[in-house]
């Protein structure tokens, strides 16, 4: 008898617990394409053998295929009722890179914060308004895979494609080789600095007021370091301090979405009076006819780079979607980044089309086809935004870069 009651007893503290424990959805995304990628390049030279200039390039590697994981993830979230309308929230969002056991890791989404009456307050590793707005008018679900916009925007000549975490680098200053010649790795993700994740970052998210909400994010400069030694001194780099701020204002209402951007960072510098850094003014919206709906981005991205001020580009696309079948749906999207400019004018711009068909079999399930289309200039090598080729080229040496693709996929969410 008396063990019967501290068997019950225990199983008292239990449950006790259980329901002092916070409310915990566990979701996800399994997202797999098998993908048909070809590169070529834009530079008629380089296309003859032998090669006239000499120039070193692996542009032309010709066809080859691959099994992706777009954007694949795993994630918690909850929330935990503090008492007078305030909660403690928290989110911790894994990428799952299944077609080659890459493991899991918190490089997505992932903080802590309290929500209220007053909003919601963040810290962590966040996707910034300018990021969310680019990848809310992508027609991809997700905003992932060969044909996503991210392969266009807020690159500035294929010169801001990086992060800001400690180890983190800005792949090519302006007017100089890159740091990789290579760009960015094969099957990596390949976005500019404005469309990655910000770390070491703190963020407002205002209430919504009849579909208006506003977000402002702080990005911290914990990877500042002094003479810069991973690199070639000959580069003139010689310190990491990156920080900077990211806001937006939203209105998202019925069919219509509409979103203003304005982001800016400062990367580090090259001397003591000299920073190297660069913003970014974005606009984009949306409007749902219900069978169909369009969508569209303008951008212009301004950089101060190893001394060269006022360097910009313009970018702008345009998108659409069509429901020609209860579960299926075509879609498209256009692309163009426009010459880099500063005392002149270089050719770094680049161009991106891609279709696509999508069919769900249910809400969480849906199988597709996308096609893509990524033209650079002759002065630079852009790669895919998400599962680059890997095949990007010295800057300056007038290699370009035509990557195509066909993706082939499955998609489920849970």
């Amino acid at each position: 008898m008396q063990k019967k009651l501290i068997v019950l007893a225990l199983a008292g503290l239990a449950s006790s617990a259980a329901f002092a424990q916070t409310n915990v959805t566990i979701y996800g995304v399994a997202d797999s394409s098998l993908d048909v990628i070809n590169v070529g390049s834009t530079n008629s030279v380089l296309n003859q053998a032998p090669n006239p200039l000499g120039l070193t390039s692996n542009t032309n590697i010709g066809s080859y295929t691959r099994v992706s994981t777009n954007s694949s993830l795993l994630g918690f979230r909850g929330e935990e009722a503090l008492g007078n309308g305030l909660k403690a929230i928290f989110q911790l969002e894994s990428t799952v890179g299944f077609d080659a056991n890459n493991g899991i890791n918190l490089n997505r989404d992932s903080y802590v914060g309290l929500n209220g009456g007053f909003g919601t307050i963040r810290l962590g590793n966040q996707t910034g308004p300018t990021r969310a707005l680019g990848a809310a008018v992508d027609v991809f679900p997700g905003a992932t895979g060969i044909g996503t916009n991210t392969a266009i925007l807020g690159k500035l000549g294929n010169n801001l494609v990086g992060g800001n975490g400690v180890n983190s680098d800005i792949i090519a200053p302006v007017g100089q080789a890159v740091l990789n010649p290579n760009g960015c790795a094969r099957s990596t993700t390949c976005a500019s600095v404005f469309d990655t994740r910000w770390r070491n970052s703190i963020a407002y998210v205002s209430p919504n007021f009849s579909g208006f909400t506003g977000t402002a994010v702080y990005v911290a400069n914990e990877n500042k370091t002094s003479n810069w030694t991973n690199n070639n001194p000959a580069n003139g780099i010689n310190e990491r301090n990156t920080y900077g701020y990211d806001l937006g204002l939203n209105y998202n209402n019925g069919p219509i979405m509409v979103g203003l951007t304005y982001n800016a960072a400062t990367f580090g510098t090259n001397n003591s009076n000299v920073a190297d850094g660069a913003n970014e003014l974005r606009l984009a919206g949306m409007y749902n006819f219900g069978k169909f709906s369009i969508r569209g981005l303008y951008a212009q991205t301004r950089g101060e780079l190893n001394g060269a001020s006022n360097i910009r580009q313009n970018v702008w696309g345009i998108g659409g979607t069509w429901d020609v079948t209860p579960n299926g749906r075509l879609v498209g999207q256009y692309y163009d980044a426009g010459d880099v400019t500063s005392n002149g004018s270089l050719k770094q711009g680049a161009s991106l089309w891609a279709l696509g068909y999508q069919h769900s079999f249910s809400k969480r399930t849906m199988m597709y086809a996308t096609y893509s289309y990524l033209s650079s200039d002759r002065d630079v090598a852009y790669d895919f935004g998400v599962n680059a080729t890997g095949a990007g080229a010295v800057a300056g040496q007038g290699q370009g870069g035509v990557y195509q693709g066909l993706a082939l996929g499955l998609r489920h969410t849970f």
